[in-house]
């Protein structure tokens, strides 16, 4: 009976909110299609596709491919590039955004307005633009940064053969091109916080400084740590085209800058291994969900308000 009880109390409540669901179904069903429907596809990473056979009709190879897969050295490589440069991200990302999304709601309407243009402007332009602009800086012969360093007598580097270089170069054109977004986020959160707390601190001496620490960060907490919950789900799907076009697929850079994604792609369109570009894919879902739900139980346990579920 408790079960049947509890069915109609979610019925109820299912019919009162009836409308948001009719809002909402449109989301739902391209959801369904998109997300879920795919998601037979995971079988591929268990067989040996034979393209004249068939997904259903080519062998299956259990667990093969993942031995094959984790027995390589590229496993290693791949996720410790993977799961470094985007914590490396989050956090210098984050952090700058934060500090610039402050610094937003100290400027005047006027200035807030220009800044905000020339911030989020870079964040819609393709990976293939910033990757050929990038070249541009970096070209070994005829790269603006080797002229520069010409001009100082000091000798021209090969950008595209050092990949010592690349961790600070991949982090600074993800900031470039990323961290207005968030910054912007962070300033919409700023606009929310009721002015009244301010006029108290200041009335009470609060210096500007002691107010951000005091009032702006703390009750902007619940959105910080809800997009750096966001970031860490992901932290295992790196962008595609950062890792990609701006480093130009150089061989010379995989120690540093061949991450999951990219090597998905290269086994497809090199090797044409469906089997095993599907299996380094599921196990690229799997670690990400089991680091946002990790997550999510250690905020939890610090504070239920915070967490996502």
């Amino acid at each position: 009976m408790g079960i049947f009880s509890a069915i109609r109390k979610e019925s109820k409540h299912f019919w009162k909110a009836r409308s948001l669901f009719v809002i909402g179904l449109p989301a739902i069903i391209v959801v369904f299609i998109f997300y879920y429907l795919p998601m037979y596809g995971i079988v591929i990473a268990f067989k040996d596709i034979n393209y004249a056979k068939g997904i259903w009709g080519s062998d299956w190879v259990g667990l093969h491919n993942f031995k094959f897969f984790f027995n390589s050295q590229d496993a290693l490589r791949i996720t410790r590039n993977t799961l470094l440069l985007n914590g490396l991200f989050i956090v210098v990302g984050m952090s700058c955004a934060l500090v610039i999304g402050l610094l937003l709601a100290e400027l005047g309407r006027r200035w807030v307005k220009l800044f905000q243009t020339i911030l989020f402007f870079p964040y819609f332009l393709s990976w293939v633009v910033v990757g050929f602009v990038s070249y541009i800086l970096l070209n070994p012969s005829f790269g603006v940064i080797n002229k520069v360093l010409d001009q100082f007598h000091v000798a021209p580097i090969d950008w595209y053969s050092k990949p010592g270089y690349w961790p600070l170069i991949l982090t600074l054109t993800y900031l470039w091109k990323n961290v207005g977004y968030t910054a912007i986020i962070f300033f919409t959160g700023l606009l929310s916080i009721d002015n009244s707390y301010y006029e108290a601190a200041s009335i009470d001496g609060a210096s500007r400084l002691q107010q951000i620490r005091k009032i702006s960060i703390p009750l902007i907490l619940p959105l910080i740590t809800m997009l750096f919950m966001l970031n860490v789900g992901r932290i295992f799907y790196s962008d595609f085209g950062l890792f990609y076009f701006v480093p130009r697929d150089a061989g010379m850079l995989y120690p540093t800058t061949d991450v999951v994604d990219t090597y998905v792609f290269r086994s497809l369109r090199v090797v044409g291994d469906l089997g095993m570009a599907s299996a380094a894919s599921l196990y690229q879902a799997v670690v990400g969900l089991i680091l946002v739900v990790s997550t999510n139980l250690l905020v939890r346990k610090f504070s239920k308000d915070h967490a996502l579920f």
